[in-house]
């Protein structure tokens, strides 16, 4: 659909669905819209095979972007009802998004609409500041409103097994040449509008080293640093293990994110140990939960203010 034949009330809402978070800034979605419907796609040209073999990460952006749509819609005074994986089954077709403007508007998420651009994710050095209990008890509610958990890592032993496992993590992974070559793919220069940005001069080098080297030794030592420093590791987790599942996990997430960012918080993952198949159950193990860990997140105060990553337009991702 060219983009001056969206729909002017539409607008905010699929503006706001392209600013979720995904895996490598990939926007693996597809936007399928009229008067009255939103539907979520899969865009599974976009998807990472060596990264994410299941799809489950793409699902959970997917789901993230879902939930934007859930507020910014709210903001609008505009009722709806969201449908996940209808029926008849779709590969593709993940959630609708049914709008009434004649309905109450019974969401109470509309507040978080403010704080859709404001989020980033903040891979730098958290400021030494201790995160509120009253605001942990918030991003907990946050995250069960959703239908999934938000588990907090206090036990020092448990953090320091679980950075050990993000270190492990990618030592694994990097060790994957073709994870490499997946990585080195979505290395782009900020013109691209999507990928993990670079400066346009560097990026045919960075890519290349990427490629070359096995830098998981390195790259595993900084991150097990990070989570020993975040003021707060969490997981966050689903009670199932499906496609239904993942999208729950995406909007819980991104409901949490938009929870901390209005408490003047940001957060960034430590996904390794979830992603990579052989570690995923000493994780769960590990963090003695009941259920299906789908996200490690650390979250904290930021010490500065970022930049937004890179986005497509409208023109690109929606039908």
């Amino acid at each position: 659909m060219p983009r001056q034949s969206i729909p002017d009330r539409l607008k905010p809402l699929l503006e706001a669905a392209v600013l979720a978070p995904s895996s490598h800034n990939t926007q693996p979605w597809i936007l399928r819209c009229s008067e009255s419907r939103i539907s979520v796609l899969a865009d599974r040209t976009r998807a990472l095979p060596a990264n994410d073999p299941e799809d489950r990460e793409l699902t959970i952006s997917c789901g993230a972007a879902l939930f934007n749509i859930r507020v910014a819609a709210a903001a609008m005074g505009i009722a709806s009802k969201v449908s996940l994986i209808p029926e008849p089954p779709d590969e593709e077709l993940l959630a609708m998004v049914d709008l009434d403007d004649g309905q109450p508007v019974s969401d109470q998420v509309s507040g978080l609409y403010s704080m859709i651009s404001k989020r980033r994710t903040y891979r730098k050095r958290f400021a030494e500041k201790t995160l509120p209990e009253s605001v942990l008890i918030e991003l907990a509610a946050a995250a069960e409103q959703e239908g999934a958990w938000l588990s907090v890592l206090s036990d020092t032993d448990m953090r320091l097994q679980v950075s050990q496992l993000v270190a492990e993590g990618d030592v694994i992974q990097w060790a994957d040449r073709s994870w490499r070559r997946e990585l080195a793919a979505w290395m782009h220069p900020r013109r691209k509008g999507d990928g993990l940005s670079v400066p346009g001069f560097a990026a045919p080098i960075a890519q290349a080293i990427v490629r070359t080297f096995d830098m998981g030794n390195g790259v595993g030592a900084k991150d097990s640093q990070l989570a020993d420093e975040s003021p707060v590791l969490a997981v966050l987790g689903t009670r199932g293990d499906d496609r239904v599942a993942w999208l729950e996990a995406g909007q819980a997430l991104e409901r949490v994110l938009l929870t901390a960012c209005q408490a003047g918080l940001q957060a960034s993952y430590l996904n390794q140990p979830i992603q990579t198949a052989s570690l995923r159950p000493k994780f769960q193990q590990v963090v003695q939960t009941s259920g299906f860990p789908q996200i490690l997140l650390r979250i904290g105060f930021p010490t500065e203010e970022l930049p937004a990553t890179p986005r497509r337009g409208l023109q690109a991702v929606v039908e």
